[in-house]
């Protein structure tokens, strides 16, 4: 899981080749660097490169925008909630597991009482 998580942010795709797979111009792509919606890496010779995780990112962002009628503002207030719910279920994930692992360990504390009781 960690290596797809790794590979998933390696920047790989120069602007033209992310703008294709999304649909949208450059120059769109462009735009939503410069008002903060996607984040590009960029070479040492300034040239963006983009993940596949910034794909994703993209293709949500055109999907509230053109298939959803959200403006901007609001995929980006859409965004960043997605975002949020996300770390938050990964939380009660981590949570959740923390109980079990310690109902689990008192389960078998409680049984190893029982036995040695008798």
């Amino acid at each position: 899981m960690i290596m797809e998580d790794q590979s998933k942010d390696e920047p790989c795709f120069v602007i033209s080749v992310a703008a294709r797979i999304v649909g949208l111009h450059a120059q769109t792509l462009r735009y939503y660097e410069r008002v903060g919606l996607i984040w590009p890496s960029r070479t040492v010779g300034r040239q963006r490169l983009y993940s596949a995780a910034d794909i994703e990112r993209l293709q949500r962002i055109k999907t509230l925008t053109d298939d959803m009628g959200v403006n901007l503002a609001g995929a980006e207030v859409a965004m960043k909630l997605m975002a949020r719910i996300e770390e938050l279920e990964s939380e009660v994930r981590q949570l959740t597991e923390d109980i079990r692992r310690r109902h689990g360990s008192n389960t078998v504390r409680i049984a190893s009482r029982r036995l040695t009781n008798h």
